[in-house]
Parts: structure tokens; sequence; C-alpha cells
């Protein structure tokens, strides 16, 4: 599937339909554009019209929202589909495993076929080029690892659940640790960082900055080790994941589909929403600007977005507004895929040029409540009733709204959507662990590293420091009785010494040569590295 498969309508077709020809003419546009499907009247009263999305628009940022089992699964698929064959990269977390099936084409069958030829869909099974990626080598998929200086103290706050005054202490660590020359590799790392601070070898470092309490940092250290225990260590390490490696074409020109595999995401939901808003930051700082483009470098799905608003501060939220906003001049566009509209918050949501609703259901008052919400978002409709509409969506269907090609919302469509040409179902194992192993980022990323860093670097000066202590007494023991004793230099001590030695340690000039280059705090306070 090309884009030049499907031609481009100069004007909307004649229709004596009146709902129809107040909403058609905005979805002619004349440059390429994602076909979503067939516009529709009412129920089962489909017309000819197509309802598309600009290609050069989707970096002004969408949102895929509707109930569980409604479709938005699917939706994700045909707008992955579609963005890989005009090119452009897509970055998506797969939830459920059923992603993986955008490497295999898709299985035709009379139901599929009955449906795609009444909205139009020359439907080809069509696979598609995808990599396969996992947190911490957790699954199938290449290892995504990533150090804890690079992840920054104020996206770990937000996974840790610590208030101000604990965000604001683990802070003031990883100062310490920069200016210390400490690499934070993983948490074994910032644990010793926070019971060195604390300790009485340590306790004095911070002294002239306020200080770390003992309740503070046995706060932190607590909620470190019950993060710990989530798996999260695999999370953290070396070698570091490069999200330039996301904006990646494959041989034919097709835009890479990079999906990563989240397992037992119900028992740690914080890592992943966070780790997924680290990666859109991790991008913003890396990414130059190039304004308004032709199609954007990568389109990023924020699956189960509740789950990074839940509860967050108002910095925070106003962090990731902020990101938003400005990563779209980065060529990047971000949808939003979560079950209400409501989940999002209003400055993000103010964000989102292009809307694709399925079903809500208004069960329960809160779901009422919900349903109003979503209703007053939308421009002024054609349809009678358009929250009676949104109720009574079927399978597949969506009311649809999106940016036109003059910067102008589009009028509000009634849509039955088309179907992937990939397998809407999981890729089978070995093909997947196929494509895995036949990557070229594989060798990348599958090894770990394991180099000095802040746990062992803190264990040596604690010995050596003992090592000296220790032939300092037996130095004294060992003079006569009655002698007086050795007036010593005023050169710093025998921690001086140490902090010499360290600084000539073959470890830490290879920190050095690696961490000297570019640390530099962004709007997350993630620490970045040149490249």
């Amino acid at each position: 599937m090309t884009q030049e498969q499907t031609p481009t309508p100069d004007a909307a077709p004649e229709t004596t339909n009146p709902i129809e020809q107040a909403i058609a003419p905005g979805y002619a546009f004349e440059g390429p554009a994602l076909e979503l499907g067939g516009l529709m009247a009412g129920p089962d009263e489909l017309t000819g019209s197509t309802i598309r999305i600009p290609l050069a628009m989707l970096n002004r940022h969408g949102l895929v929202a509707g109930a569980t089992g409604t479709g938005k699964t699917k939706t994700l698929q045909l707008l992955a589909e579609q963005l890989s064959a005009a090119g452009v990269p897509v970055f998506a977390a797969d939830i459920k495993g059923d992603l993986s099936g955008l490497a295999t084409a898709g299985e035709a069958n009379d139901k599929l076929l009955a449906r795609t030829k009444s909205v139009g869909q020359d439907w080809t099974a069509t696979a598609f080029p995808v990599e396969y990626y996992a947190l911490g080598g957790q699954g199938i998929g290449i290892p995504i690892r990533v150090t804890v200086t690079s992840f920054g103290p104020i996206l770990l706050s937000r996974v840790l659940g610590l208030n101000d005054t604990q965000e604001s202490s683990l802070g003031l660590v990883f100062h310490y640790a920069d200016k210390q020359g400490l690499p934070l590799l993983d948490l074994s790392d910032l644990r010793a960082v926070v019971q060195h601070l604390t300790s009485d070898e340590g306790k004095a470092d911070l002294k002239d900055l306020g200080g770390l309490s003992a309740a503070t940092a046995g706060v932190i250290l607590r909620e470190l080790i019950a993060f710990a225990d989530q798996g999260a260590e695999a999370f953290f390490g070396e070698p570091e994941f490069d999200s330039a490696d996301l904006l990646q074409q494959a041989a034919d020109g097709r835009g890479l589909i990079n999906l990563v595999e989240l397992p037992n995401l119900q028992d740690r939901p914080a890592i992943f929403s966070t780790f997924l808003m680290w990666l859109l930051a991790d991008l913003f700082h890396d990414l130059p600007e190039v304004g308004d483009v032709d199609q954007p470098k990568l389109v990023f799905f924020f699956d189960e977005a509740h789950l990074l608003f839940k509860d967050a501060s108002k910095p925070f939220l106003e962090s990731i507004a902020q990101t938003v906003r400005l990563i779209r001049s980065k060529g990047v566009g971000v949808f939003f895929v979560t079950q209400s509209p409501t989940d999002v918050p209003d400055d993000v949501l103010a964000q989102l040029g292009s809307r694709i609703q399925h079903q809500l259901r208004a069960h329960t008052p809160n779901d009422a409540k919900a349903l109003k919400a979503t209703v007053n978002t939308y421009p002024k409709s054609a349809y009678a009733d358009l929250g009676e509409v949104i109720t009574t969506l079927g399978i597949g269907e969506a009311i649809v709204t999106v940016m036109g090609e003059k910067g102008a919302p589009t009028p509000v469509a009634w849509t039955r959507l088309r179907a992937p040409e990939s397998l809407m179902a999981p890729s089978s194992t070995e093909s997947m662990e196929a494509t895995v192993k036949a990557s070229p980022r594989a060798a990348t990323y599958s090894e770990v590293v394991d180099r000095e860093s802040a746990r062992e670097m803190l264990a040596k000066r604690l010995e050596e420091g003992a090592k000296a202590a220790k032939e300092a007494k037996e130095t004294e023991e060992a003079k006569p009785k009655g002698s007086a004793p050795t007036k010593k230099k005023d050169d710093g001590g025998g921690a001086g010494e140490i902090v010499k030695d360290v600084v000539k340690s073959s470890a830490f000039k290879q920190f050095m040569r690696t961490a000297a280059a570019e640390i530099a705090r962004g709007m997350f306070g993630t620490a970045r590295r040149r490249r």
C-alpha cells in the first residue's frame, strides 16, 4: 500500500444528502493524506465520501479515545500502516501484544472484504517493517535501558511517588553525584550515594547545601527498594538506548514501526508511562528545529495515557504540556491513546489537532458527565445529537475531526474506519524472535555493560580511606614512646590524597571522557549526552 495508490480528490463529490454536503468538503485535501474511512450520515447509512487526515498536519498531535473493546488498537494499527507506507517512522507501546501483527500480512475473510468494499478500500494483505523492543530486556524484543543520570530526578521522583520536599532532596543527590564525578548508571549506584550522604563519612559533603535528612533519605531508599522489586533494576543501566534509532526507514523506503513490549504492565504502570515521557523528552533534546514539514519525522503513540496524568503534580503536568507544545517544531507528532478525553488535562488536550473518538458508554453518572464534557469539546456538529451518536457507535466506527491543511478544524464526521492490511492478531513468537535476531540494533543493545560507577567508586574511597587510617595508626604505634609527634603538612590530609588517587585512576578518566562532554538538564531534569 502506498500513498500514490489512493487518489486525492480536488473537490467533494456531488450529493443531495445534507449531512454529506455539510461535512465532505472539509476533507477534500490537496496534499497527501491518511485514509481513515467512509463518512456515515446515520446508522448503516454510508455515504460515498472519504474521511482523511493531512499528512503534513500529523505533527499537530492527536487523540484516539474510546471504551475498552471499541477498536482503538485497530485504529492505531491502521494509522501506523499508512504512516509507514508514507516513509514516516512510528513508535508505539504494544500493551496487549496485538500490534506485533503489523509485521505479518493480514488474512482475508468474507466479513472483512465486505467491510472494506463498503468504504471503498482496495484491501491487500500487507506486512510492514517492524522493530521489537522490550523495557530492560524483559520480553522478546531488543532491550531498552537508560542510566539513572539520564532519567533525572524529576521523572524518577514521579515514578517513586515522592513529595516536593523529597523530590528536592533527590535533586540534591543528583547534583552531588554530578559534581563529584560519580556516574549513576543503575539503582544500586543511586542507593550507594544516598547512603554515603547520610553516613558519618559523607554528611559533611552537603553541609553547605542544607544536607540530606535521615528521614528523607530513608523514604527515598525504601521507595528505591520497592521500585527495584518491581523489576526496575533491569531497566536502568548501559548500554543506554539512543532515541535516534527510532527515526529509521526500511530498505524499501517505508518507515520503521518501533514497538516496545510491556509485560506485566499492571504491576508497574508508573515506570511505563514515565519511560514514555523520558523518551519524548529525549527526542525533544536531540532533534533539531525543522518548523513546518511536509510530513513528520516520527509519530509517537502514547498508549494508556491516563497512567501518565494520574496523580501528577501541577509542575509535572506543566512540563508535559510544554514538551508536547514545543516538540511539534521538531517534526514529531504525538497521539495520546486512552479511554476518555477527560483523562487528558485541558492544557494538553487543547494542543491535539486530530480527534478519533470511539464509543463512550454512559452507564453511570460519572460516565454521563464525561460524555457531556467530551461533546462540549467538539466543533458544531451536523448531527442532531452528537452525544447519542458517540454512545451508539459500532465497533470500528468513530467520530472524527482533524486539523485541515489551512490549520482549521474539519467538520465532525461519523466514520466507518478502514481495516488494517496487516494481521489483526499477534505475530508468532518464532517470527518475532527471528526479526529481533536479524536486527542490526540487537548487537548494540543486547549485552549489558557494567563499567565502574558510583557504587564501586564510593566503596573504593572507603576502602582506601580505611587503609590510610590503619597505616597512620600503625606508624604512630611504631614510634618510640616519649618521642614528639611528627607535624603533618597542611595538605588536606588523607582525604586529599584519596581524591588525587581517584582522579588518577583509569576508571575516573574513562568516565570523564564520556560524561564531561555534556551534562545538561532539560525540562524533566534529564541529563543529556553528546551523540
